[in-house]
């Protein structure tokens, strides 16, 4: 049976021009800075985001963590959204590696206030208040919503007001580029620094990559090291990673047509409700009724050669990806079609 996952896209199978760059990739240490492969990913990486420099990195939590790690000292507070990934899906990292104190700000469709982030800016000497060390904005949230940019530029004219760096969780920030019709450098240009993922939209089989200052990056690579993040003859790796900054980035357009064919069929089933404003990007997220049987729902995925996540409190998601087109979304649309409407 050919599986159809729609779990998320982290799922998504190396290409076959990504397999014969792995076999081809010409290889060195990268430890040892003698990885061409590598440095041609960070040197591409780096000029695709606007920034100085880019680091290659394992995973997007790994990114993530070692950019608080580097911006900030121990006991820093961190401004950031309540429903961000840092915060619910890092396993508490933030404590454990960086050492920091979160503090979150309500953030409906993950979109962060100026105002609200001012608020929270701690000014002044006061023994008592830790120090702001960074604030994190994330774009495209993992709700599947897109951060317009004018809220982007107002946190990042209040942290540059006080000195405080941005931080961007840019995890799939090719996705919003593309749905917001710009240069994804429009978006990081808000950030001191920037963690994009190669390994989910882009279909790379693994790794993330941190930007941001030479400086800044220099000081990441040692803690990259001090965390266990060295790599070796890394090449084989970034082979793929090249090819998902330069081609897989550019063809997401098609992703989002499918996730909004399949959240605007979804509409029109019994016991489905779809917010069609909330897809933006490749994920669709819709409420079932709470007269669904889901274990029934799951079973018949399962039996239709279908991988999905299941519901938490009644919501459901499926993400599009390359390897979920028009054809792999009919498929899915007829089992929920059948048992939903049945």
């Amino acid at each position: 049976m050919q599986w159809i996952d729609v779990r998320s896209d982290t799922v998504t199978q190396p290409t076959p021009a990504m397999r014969q760059a792995m076999f081809d990739a010409v290889v060195g240490d990268d430890v040892y800075g003698d990885d061409p492969t590598v440095q041609e990913l960070e040197r591409v990486a780096a000029e695709r985001l606007g920034k100085e420099a880019a680091l290659f990195v394992p995973s997007g939590n790994f990114g993530n963590q070692l950019a608080l790690l580097t911006h900030c000292r121990r006991g820093d507070e961190v401004i950031l959204g309540d429903d961000c990934h840092i915060v619910w899906h890092e396993t508490g990292g933030a404590a454990v590696i960086a050492g920091v104190q979160l503090r979150t700000i309500a953030s409906p469709d993950g979109v962060l206030t100026a105002a609200e982030v001012a608020k929270r800016i701690r000014v002044g000497d006061d023994i008592h208040h830790p120090h702001t060390g960074l604030i994190c904005l994330e774009n495209a949230h993992s709700n599947g919503r897109v951060i317009p940019l004018a809220a982007m530029q107002a946190v990042a004219e209040v942290a540059r007001a006080h000195g405080v760096p941005v931080h961007l969780d840019g995890a799939r920030v090719f996705n919003a580029a593309t749905a917001l019709g710009c240069d994804v450098r429009d978006i990081t240009r808000h950030a001191d620094t920037v963690m994009v993922c190669l390994s989910k939209g882009l279909a790379a089989p693994v790794g993330s990559i941190l930007a941001g200052s030479a400086e800044f990056i220099a000081r990441a690579r040692k803690s990259r090291k001090l965390m266990g993040g060295g790599w070796r003859q890394a090449g084989v790796l970034a082979a793929p990673g090249l090819i998902a900054l330069t081609e897989m980035s550019q063809r997401l357009a098609e992703d989002h047509a499918n996730a909004r064919y399949l959240a605007e069929r979804l509409a029109t089933l019994p016991e489905v409700t779809v917010d069609l404003a909330s897809v933006e990007i490749n994920m669709v997220w819709f409420r079932l009724a709470d007269s669904v049987d889901v274990a029934r729902l799951m079973a018949a995925l399962t039996e239709a050669g279908i991988k999905a996540n299941p519901p938490e409190a009644g919501m459901m998601r499926i993400v599009t990806h390359w390897q979920v087109g028009r054809a792999e979304v009919e498929r899915v649309l007829a089992v929920l079609q059948q048992i939903l409407a049945g």
